[in-house]
């Protein structure tokens, strides 16, 4: 059933990218996009008190949506028109932890997909959902170790569309698991980040002896 699942969604996504939410060329100038899922329990251990609306204490995040951004083999673009949400796909936001972010995203990210705001939300959404979360990360009451090696492994086992270099854990000062770049073709299908982006990951939670998961609070 889960093949199956994401069989659906993948054929969804690319149903999806062939109808009518592109905007002109001039702002699908990148390379592949990046599905960043920010991991909670660690953003939230320093900004609870700036950030109630995903902070608060029995919010119980795990994995929450931070962007879907275009990215360059080097480098991304950003901020390429100045085109906003328009109030009535605001509902839309509500696969971020904050609608604030939902706005920074778009504003930074979104305008340089190609796509308009609905589209680039949809699209977000939908490749978030495609993600299948593998058990010990759903909402650990304690914190846990593990290494750059062993998550990657465990992500690829629960989605057999990713390779290795098609996910990109990130740090917090190599100690704590702070964020995971998925990396998708402009058709939505897995393939491998940058170079540069793999070069940073390694160097972020590279450690021998691994790096922390932060309990859900």
């Amino acid at each position: 059933m889960k093949l199956l699942k994401r069989i659906g969604i993948f054929i969804g996504i690319i149903v999806f990218l062939q109808t009518g939410y592109a905007v002109p060329e001039s702002n699908n100038d990148f390379d592949y996009y990046v599905l960043v899922l920010s991991w909670s329990p660690e953003f939230c251990s320093n900004s609870q008190k700036t950030n109630e609306e995903q902070c608060k204490i029995g919010r119980k995040y795990d994995f929450v949506l931070h962007g879907l951004w275009p990215q360059h083999e080097k480098g991304y673009p950003s901020e390429c028109s100045t085109q906003k949400i328009p109030r009535k796909i605001e509902k839309k936001c509500n696969i971020f932890p904050s609608k604030k972010l939902c706005y920074h995203e778009w504003r930074k990210h979104g305008t340089c997909s190609g796509l308009n705001a609905a589209g680039y939300l949809d699209l977000s959404k939908s490749l978030k959902e495609s993600v299948v979360i593998p058990n010990k990360y759903k909402l650990p009451e304690k914190p846990f170790k593990t290494t750059l090696d062993e998550l990657k492994s465990e992500f690829i086992a629960a989605n057999p569309g990713f390779s290795n270099n098609s996910i990109a854990p990130y740090c917090k000062k190599g100690n704590y698991l702070k964020e995971v770049f998925f990396c998708y073709n402009k058709n939505g299908k897995p393939r491998s980040c940058s170079k540069e982006v793999l070069k940073k990951s390694a160097k972020s939670c590279g450690k021998k002896d691994g790096f922390i998961i932060r309990n859900v609070r």
